[in-house]
């Protein structure tokens, strides 16, 4: 029988995730409540878990690390604050065992993403695609990269090698 703590693993962080990467291409956003939500989840998981404090202490920490690093690059205006938010809150889920993990395959795929966007941009659109609020803004040069879309790639991908995912399925 699945139990309550494998479904949130199984259906909410993967789900949060893809909402995050699919809010942000359409809206070049991604909304505070969407970061609490990751937040909130975690710690109901860790509690049905039964992961002990220390061990929820330091995926908060990782969470924090991430969180401050990207406030500074924040502030030098090199990432967004929904993407230092959204970093720091899906770090919270992964813990320091998957986190140099989750940023190598984050930037491979935002590097990937940044080069097709910056070749989109080089032509004009479809005619068809004309008028499509979204991939009118995702065309706009003036505008950045949905940077969010790769880092809930890179958190789909690294999440099951993580702390928590064994946790659920351990045994």
């Amino acid at each position: 029988m699945v139990e309550l703590s494998q479904l949130i693993v199984l259906i909410v962080f993967p789900a949060l995730m893809i909402f995050a990467g699919s809010y942000d291409i359409m809206t070049m956003t991604i909304p505070n409540r969407l970061s609490l939500a990751l937040i909130a989840a975690f710690a109901v998981t860790a509690a049905l878990l039964g992961i002990g404090w220390s061990e929820a202490a330091t995926h908060v920490g990782a969470g924090l690390l991430v969180l401050v690093i990207g406030l500074g690059l924040f502030a030098a205006g090199w990432v967004g604050g929904g993407d230092v938010k959204l970093a720091a809150a899906t770090s919270l889920w992964l813990g320091f065992g998957t986190l140099l993990e989750y940023f190598f395959v984050a930037s491979l795929a935002g590097g990937a993403l940044t080069i097709f966007i910056l070749a989109l941009r080089r032509y004009p659109l479809p005619s068809v695609a004309q008028g499509w609020t979204w991939l009118d803004r995702l065309h706009n040069p003036a505008n950045g990269v949905p940077y969010g879309v790769a880092l809930a790639f890179g958190g789909l991908v690294v999440f099951p090698s993580s702390a928590m995912w064994l946790a659920a399925f351990a045994g």
